[in-house]
C-alpha cells in the first residue's frame, strides 16, 4: 500500500510500503476488499480439498478404531431395543445385574450371529460348509470393492464422485443390453457384455468430468443430478422394447443368456467377478502408485495450482480421473446384472452400492488394498446382517447405522483420537 500526493501538492509523500496487520484474509482465501462473510468459490473449493486430504491422510489405526467405536455404539442400540433388556430395566434399581447380563447376552448373541452369518459357521459340518458364509460375503463385497476403487481414484484426484448410483445403472443396463441383444459365441459374449458395462460407466462419469474441466461446474452437484437422470432414464427404457423383456408388461429386462453370465467358481457362491475385482485392485494400485498417469492424478489432487505450474494439464487430468473412476464403477454395474442367473434386471439393481462405495473408499483411505479390505468388511456386514436379523430379531437397519457411524468417525479423525486419547499427528495445527 502506498500514499499518493494530494492534488494540492502541499503534503510530503512516500513511495515506501506501509506494513499492514495481517487479518488472516489472505490465508483464508478471501479478498481483503471483499465482505469477509462472502467467500470466493476458489476458497470453497480449496477448503473441500483440504478436508478430503485430512480424511485420506489418516492412519489405518484410525480406520480400525472407527469400526470399533461404531460397533460399540451399535451394541448399545441392540441392547436398548432388546425385549429382555427392556423388561429387566423395569426393576433395574432392585436387581441391576439382570439388566447388565441381559444386555451382554443380547449384544453377544447378535454379533455372534453376524460373525456366523458373514464369516465362518463353526456349527456347520465340514470345512466347505463352514466357509459358505464367507463365500457369500465375497459375492456381496465384489461390487462394493469395484465401485469403491472408482470413488477412491476420484478422491485421490481431489474429486468427489457421488455419481456411483447413476454409473452403476448405466453400466449395468448397457452390459445387460449387450448380453441379451448381441448373439455372440462363447466367452466373447461375456467379454463384450463386461466391456459394455465399463464403457457405460465411463461415459456417464465423463459428463461431470467434462463439465467441471470446461465450465467449472461442481462435480458433486452434477453427479447427484445425473443419478436421478440415470434412474428415470433406465426406468423409461424398461417400459420400451429397448430393455423390456419381450411380451412382458412389467418393467423388467430379459434375462441374461448363459453365455454372458459370470460363471460360478467350482460350484461355490463366488463367481468370476471376484477374481476379476482382485485384478482391478492390482490395476488400481499400479495406476496410482507406479504409473506416470497416477502421479499426475495424485499431483492434481494434492495441489492443482502446483500441478499446473509443473506443466500438468489439470483439465485433462480431471476428465481422465472421472472416466477411469467410471470404468471401475461400471464394472460393479455389470457384475450386478451379469451375475444374475434366473431373471432380468429392474431399475433398482444398484441396491445402494453407489453410496455404500463412498463409505468403503473412505474407510479404505482411498488406497486400493485398503478399499479391498473395507469392501470385504462391508460384505460381511451385509451378509451377516440377514442372519443376525433372522436369529435374534435385530432390525437390519442396525447394520446401516453402524456403517453410517463408520463414515462419521472416519470423517472426524480428531474425535477418534480424543476418544482413545491418541496424540495428534506431528505437524498438525491446533
Amino acid at each position: 500500500m502506498t500514499f499518493r500526493e494530494p492534488q494540492g501538492g502541499a503534503q510530503e509523500t512516500t513511495d515506501q510500503p506501509v506494513p499492514v496487520a495481517d487479518t488472516g484474509t489472505e490465508q483464508a482465501g478471501l479478498d481483503p476488499q471483499q465482505d469477509p462473510g462472502q467467500q470466493r468459490p476458489e476458497a470453497a473449493e480449496s477448503s473441500a480439498r483440504r478436508v478430503l486430504r485430512d480424511v485420506l491422510s489418516g492412519s489405518a489405526l484410525l480406520s480400525v478404531l472407527a469400526v470399533v467405536v461404531s460397533l460399540l455404539i451399535g451394541g448399545v442400540l441392540i441392547a436398548v431395543t432388546n425385549p429382555q433388556v427392556i423388561t429387566a430395566s423395569g426393576y433395574f434399581f432392585a436387581r441391576p445385574g439382570d439388566t447388565i447380563v441381559a444386555a451382554v447376552q443380547a449384544v453377544g448373541s447378535a454379533y455372534g450371529s453376524l460373525f456366523r452369518g458373514g464369516l465362518i459357521d463353526f456349527s456347520a459340518v465340514g470345512f466347505v460348509a463352514g466357509i459358505q458364509p464367507l463365500l457369500r460375503s465375497l459375492g456381496f463385497a465384489t461390487p462394493l470393492i469395484a465401485a469403491g476403487l472408482g470413488i477412491a481414484i476420484g478422491f485421490r484426484t481431489g474429486l468427489f464422485n457421488i455419481g456411483g448410483q447413476g454409473q452403476i445403472l448405466i453400466g449395468g443396463a448397457l452390459a445387460g443390453w449387450v448380453g441379451f441383444t448381441l448373439p455372440l459365441p462363447g466367452a466373447l459374449h461375456l467379454v463384450a457384455a463386461l466391456v459394455g458395462g465399463l464403457v457405460g460407466g465411463a461415459l456417464w462419469a465423463a459428463i461431470p468430468g467434462v463439465l467441471k474441466a470446461r465450465t467449472g461446474a461442481h462435480e458433486v452437484i452434477v453427479t447427484i443430478m445425473l443419478n436421478y437422470i440415470a434412474f428415470y432414464f433406465i426406468d423409461y427404457l424398461l417400459g420400451t422394447p429397448v430393455l423390456q423383456a419381450p411380451g412382458s408388461n412389467s418393467p423388467v429386462s430379459a434375462p441374461t443368456p448363459t453365455s454372458a453370465q459370470l460363471p460360478q467358481l467350482f460350484g461355490s457362491p463366488v463367481n468370476l467377478g471376484f477374481p476379476l475385482v482382485v485384478l482391478l485392485v492390482l490395476a488400481a494400485a499400479y495406476l496410482l502408485d507406479r504409473s506416470s498417469l497416477g502421479f499426475k492424478l495424485r499431483a492434481v489432487g494434492e495441489n492443482p495450482s502446483a500441478a499446473r505450474t509443473a506443466g500438468i494439464d489439470v483439465k485433462r487430468m480431471t476428465i481422465a480421473a472421472m472416466v477411469i473412476s467410471g470404468v471401475f464403477v461400471g464394472f460393479a454395474g455389470a457384475y450386478q446384472v451379469l451375475g444374475q442367473t434366473t431373471s432380468g434386471f429392474s431399475n433398482a439393481f444398484d441396491a445402494g452400492i453407489g453410496f455404500n462405495a463412498i463409505t468403503v473408499a473412505l474407510l479404505g483411505r482411498s488406497r486400493p488394498w485398503g478399499v479391498f479390505w473395507a469392501g470385504l468388511l462391508f460384505g460381511v456386514f451385509q451378509n451377516g446382517g440377514y442372519t443376525m436379523q433372522a436369529a435374534n430379531a435385530v432390525d437390519l437397519n442396525v447394520v446401516s447405522v453402524v456403517q453410517s457411524l463408520i463414515v462419521l468417525f472416519i470423517a472426524a479423525p480428531p474425535l477418534v483420537r480424543a476418544i482413545f486419547r491418541l496424540p495428534a499427528p506431528r505437524g498438525a495445527r491446533a
